[in-house]
């Protein structure tokens, strides 16, 4: 099985060689002749970043998955995102109004129209404080819902939680895979338990085996999942929270730069 893991590394490797020496000695050789430099480097890196390389990690993730429960989201290209660290019970309004009272901003949809506004803001430095959130996955599916609190009025740096919903009659089940797998979204109208994973955004950055455009991350989620409740807490609109650690949780300690400790804080929202 390792011979053949490696066998597969080596040629996807090998694969993405020909692929760049294909694009320098035809890509480039056309488009020298009718687009300037720089322009064509634009559009390699656009091709490269945002079309080959995810779907290059994306089959070679299929290839190498591990059937593991993740005990943090997942980036449309297949790889760890932000840590799960919070869950809140309560109605699609309820949250709402709690994270409303709180002070903090629902996130625009992310679509071609806000993300240009993004990128205009961040550039600018000028306030965006409904900026919407790139997508990160769990339960098989985008996120439902998040919320944000800008720091200094400044697009670059932002507390901000993702929360996907799901039935309260399976959260006996949070020690199972079927828990984590699970890709169905209960009506919004009915009471559901709210996952969320909350990070704090610092500035821009790049994915590191895509070279995305991306906020940058604080590493320690524990501290922002305590700001958060902190928060919730000050606004009155949870009740006393309780902690909770899955039986098949991966021991990580550390995902991708983050460092969490794997509990999650459960609490009822009022």
């Amino acid at each position: 099985m390792r011979f053949v893991v490696l066998a597969l590394r080596r040629l996807a490797v090998g694969l993405l060689g020909v692929l760049a020496v294909w694009l320098i000695a035809f890509v480039f050789r056309v488009t020298d002749q009718r687009l300037p430099t720089i322009l064509t480097l634009a559009l390699v890196y656009g091709i490269a970043a945002y079309v080959i390389l995810p779907r290059i990690v994306r089959m070679s993730l299929k290839l190498l998955k591990r059937g593991s429960v993740p005990s943090f989201t997942l980036t449309g290209d297949g790889f760890p995102g932000d840590p799960v660290n919070l869950a809140l019970v309560g109605t699609f309004a309820e949250l709402n109004a709690a994270f409303a009272r709180a002070g903090w901003i629902a996130a625009d949809p992310l679509g071609l129209k806000s993300s240009w506004g993004m990128a205009v803001s961040f550039v600018l430095n000028r306030p965006y404080p409904n900026a919407p959130f790139s997508t990160l996955y769990l339960f098989g599916r985008k996120q439902d819902i998040g919320f944000q609190k800008p720091i200094d009025g400044s697009p670059r740096k932002r507390h901000h939680i993702r929360f996907w919903a799901l039935s309260p009659d399976r959260a006996g089940e949070a020690n199972t895979p079927a828990f984590w797998l699970n890709a169905d979204r209960p009506p919004l109208d009915e009471p559901a338990l709210w996952v969320g994973a909350g990070t704090r955004d610092t500035g821009l950055s790049f994915t590191r085996f895509t070279f995305q455009f991306t906020h940058a991350t604080a590493d320690d989620t524990n501290a922002e999942r305590n700001f958060i409740l902190g928060e919730l807490k000050a606004a009155g609109v949870i009740g006393k929270a309780t902690w909770h650690k899955e039986g098949e949780r991966l021991n990580l300690g550390k995902v991708n730069h983050y460092v969490a400790d794997g509990e999650i804080a459960v609490a009822r929202l009022r």
